[in-house]
């Protein structure tokens, strides 16, 4: 059974960093493309990076590129560094994995959702 897990969250201010981490058991031969999505209180959930099995490619959201760097260690652990933190990047960050190898944004190709770091930046 696969089982993801986020940790690093926490309350920071504007400016900061922070870096969180995800790690997964039971991926193996299920788990290949990873990713991260978040979502804040009223809003939709959101697209924020993503990274394919290999780890050669990664992809941004707009919001995020150039603060945050998706990383993994192998097929099975995902870090998310966060740099220059924003107000705006208050939201619950989740872990997620998916079946497909390559780059995928839309939310509903993962098949698997750890259940969410709170993150908080005051400014």
């Amino acid at each position: 059974q696969v089982q993801l897990v986020e940790s690093g969250g926490g309350l920071v201010q504007a400016g900061d960093s922070l870096r969180l981490s995800c790690a997964a058991s039971g991926a193996s031969g299920k788990v290949y493309g990873m990713g991260w999505f978040r979502q804040a209180p009223g809003k939709e959930r959101e697209f924020v990076a993503a990274i394919s099995w290999s780890g050669r490619n990664v992809y941004y959201s707009d919001f995020v590129k150039g603060r945050f760097t998706i990383t993994r260690d192998n097929a099975n652990t995902l870090d998310l560094q966060m740099n220059s933190l924003k107000a705006e990047d208050t939201a619950v960050y989740y872990c997620v994995g998916g079946s497909y190898s390559g780059i995928n944004t839309d939310a509903d190709k993962y098949e698997y959702w750890g259940r969410g770091t709170q993150v908080t930046v005051s400014s």
